[in-house]
């Protein structure tokens, strides 16, 4: 008799990109125990549940995860009414704060899980050309010597 064949379970180099629509990326906010914590910025989805104290369940930016709060961060704002992907009359100001803040913030210290729909794709489904994924940074340590 032949002994089945040992399947070995190799996981992916790198973890596959997926795509949240609205319903999707509102599942994980942050309320339920356990479950992971995402926030988009820029049509990014971010992993920050290592910011738990910052985004989890009562604690004070919880109102920016589960969605794309761009607007939010941008203008700095918890107002429901700003946490949209929407950018439209942004500030020239506001529009740099968000670019240092997604850069050195959310793209320095927490990892890319996905992408929302809206930025991939276009209103009526098909592809965004404009789509340029955001790769995570290299970090450079420093010797301590």
């Amino acid at each position: 008799s032949t002994a089945e064949p040992q399947l070995r379970f190799r996981p992916p180099a790198e973890a596959p990109v997926r795509l949240f629509t609205e319903p999707e990326l509102a599942r994980y906010d942050g309320q339920q125990e356990g479950q992971p914590i995402y926030l988009a910025v820029k049509g990014v989805v971010f992993d920050v549940s290592s910011g738990k104290e910052f985004y989890g369940k009562g604690a004070p930016y919880n109102a920016l995860v589960g969605k794309d709060s761009t607007r939010g961060v941008a203008k700095m704002s918890l107002d429901p009414a700003d946490l949209t992907h929407d950018t439209t009359g942004l500030t020239e100001e506001e529009l740099k704060s968000l670019d240092d803040i997604f850069n050195n913030v959310y793209k320095a210290k927490y990892p890319i899980v996905g992408y929302t729909s809206r930025r991939i794709l276009n209103e009526d489904g098909s592809p965004n050309l404009d789509f340029k994924p955001e790769d995570q940074p290299h970090f450079n340590i420093k010797d301590e010597f």
